[in-house]
């Protein structure tokens, strides 16, 4: 989905457009009742994680599917990455497809097919917790601290595609943030599951020797969480003269670029991006772009590979 977040969503509370907005939530609403009564029904040839998510956009999980395909592909089970095929979503084929081995179809359920066919012990999906039609062995949310669930409305209300209630229903969470955690947030989700599995994560610039901090930078990027990305730069001393924030998803026009480069010139700066970014541009010849190149780090990744052991084996 393309779009740009409205800033009302991550109020502590709903303001008076949430509210106004609340009947139009319906269609989440009735989305979701129907999802209760979907099969359970999982494949006995292979096993199926998905990472998702309830809160729209910016929570990390392509970096998080990556991480789990690592952490699988080191006890040596055959495993791939799946991602349902969006135009609009290239950006994340592509970077899956150089660091994993993706399959992707229109639908989930041919995926996964092509998963059993290729005799895969594990696939995980990219995306995918409110397809009615499919269910899955493994089901982890992913949440951002800096945001968590916004002001707690369903779309178009608020930036959840299902209520928080609804935790009850997944076996883990991947809880991205930047300092520390707070126990408040921890105690939020215990509240709705109270044997839910909560793993904290972190991310870390992977190419940061090949990037010059000693200079003045215009930064650009078309992600979900453009200020998580603007935090980690900060976090490693960059220098940032400017900031241009585009949608989600964001199809960049050559004349973009090109105005993104002059401003760059105009404040003598050189410019960075994140990788999702970059990859969509690079094809332009676009060749005096920087990026960010992130790793995510599990801080209780032993606990977690403990959990998938427990969870694949049995």
């Amino acid at each position: 989905m393309i779009f740009k977040k409205p800033k009302f969503w991550d109020l502590k509370k709903p303001n008076f457009i949430s509210l106004i907005l609340l009947p139009f939530t319906l269609p989440i609403l009735l989305s979701n009742f129907i999802l209760k009564f979907k099969s359970n029904q999982t494949s006995e040839k292979i096993k199926s994680i998905c990472v998702g998510n309830i809160y729209l956009g910016g929570t990390g999980k392509t970096p998080t599917t990556i991480k789990l395909y690592e952490i699988l592909k080191n006890l040596n089970l055959k495993v791939s990455t799946a991602k349902k095929f969006y135009t609009s979503q290239i950006d994340e084929n592509i970077i899956l497809k150089s660091k994993t081995k993706l399959i992707t179809a229109n639908d989930r359920k041919t995926i996964l097919q092509k998963a059993i066919e290729s005799s895969q012990d594990v696939v995980v999906f990219d995306d995918g917790l409110q397809d009615k039609q499919l269910s899955y062995d493994i089901k982890f949310v992913c949440f951002d601290s800096n945001n968590l669930i916004g002001n707690g409305c369903l779309i178009p209300s608020g930036p959840l595609r299902e209520k928080i209630s609804s935790l009850k229903k997944y076996d883990g969470i991947f809880l991205k943030y930047e300092n520390e955690t707070q126990v408040d947030q921890l105690n939020l989700f215990k509240k709705h599951n109270s044997k839910i599995k909560i793993f904290e994560t972190y991310f870390e610039i992977k190419n940061l020797d090949s990037l010059d901090k000693s200079e003045n930078y215009l930064v650009f990027s078309g992600i979900g969480n453009s200020q998580s990305f603007k935090n980690i730069l900060l976090k490693n001393s960059f220098i940032i003269k400017d900031e241009i924030i585009f949608p989600d998803h964001h199809s960049y026009k050559k004349n973009e670029i090109d105005e993104i480069i002059l401003r760059a010139k105009s404040l003598r700066a050189k410019i960075i991006t994140t990788e999702k970014d970059y990859v969509k541009i690079k094809k332009q010849g676009f060749n005096n772009i920087s990026y960010v190149e992130v790793e995510l780090k599990i801080k209780n990744e032993k606990e977690l590979i403990s959990f998938l052991k427990t969870k694949i084996y049995e």
